[in-house]
């Protein structure tokens, strides 16, 4: 696994680099600011992105946007902030991130989720994030067209969708839904093929946007 730490803060990076090699991750660059990050995807064709919001230049979010744009489909980015709760964070996930992180994210919990994030999955964790979509996602019409008004996905597939953007793990889902861990991969891997996005996370923000799911309707589940 490889990944890129763009940061300004030189320290953030040295300590993130130490953290990830010392469980055996490669740090293939670092970059500080939104420029140099986008220039080291291009370099280096990374797992992930950690992805500081705010630097000079360029910030994480226009980054992160340039770095989806250009169709780095392998390429999953984790957002960094200091803040539990920045406008810019949904936006980045808008724009194509998989997950935040809080820059006083433990050692275990930051290996924990650029593995998650690598296998495919997104980290839309702790109960932070679900207040985040919350609080910045709305109805969005044009969003709603373009993807269909979910019109392709079966009832048992909104269902999913609909409990998923709750919070609810896989294993709390096919608990929920009384069927096996497997049928409810199969449900999440459809979903995400038929609406057209790359992860959960932007399925979660896609139920929200297209109105599947009202701001205050969330679950108590944890990191999905």
């Amino acid at each position: 696994m490889r990944v890129v730490i763009a940061d300004d803060q030189a320290l953030v990076r040295s300590g993130f680099g130490m953290i990830l090699a010392a469980d055996g991750i490669e740090v293939a660059a670092e970059a500080a600011n939104g420029v140099e990050a986008v220039a080291a995807v291009r370099r280096t064709q990374p797992d992930v992105v950690l992805m500081d919001i705010r630097m000079p230049q360029m910030d994480g979010l226009e980054a992160t946007r340039q770095i989806m744009t250009e169709g780095a489909d392998d390429t999953r980015v984790l957002i960094l902030t200091t803040y539990d709760l920045d406008h810019y964070v949904y936006a980045a996930l808008t724009a194509g991130a998989s997950g935040f992180l809080l820059k006083d994210v433990t050692p275990e919990h930051l290996v924990a989720a650029v593995r998650l994030v690598r296998a495919g999955d997104a980290l839309l964790a702790p109960t932070i994030t679900r207040r985040l979509v919350e609080r910045f996602a709305r109805r969005d019409q044009a969003k709603a067209a373009v993807h269909r008004d979910l019109s392709e996905l079966t009832p048992r597939e909104l269902e999913v969708l609909r409990l998923l953007a709750t919070g609810l793990s896989n294993a709390e889902l096919a608990d929920r839904l009384s069927l096996s861990p497997t049928t409810v991969k199969t449900h999440v891997a459809r979903i995400l093929s038929k609406v057209g996005v790359r992860d959960r996370v932007q399925a979660v923000v896609l139920a929200y946007e297209t109105g599947l799911i009202a701001p205050g309707s969330l679950g108590s589940g944890g990191p999905i």
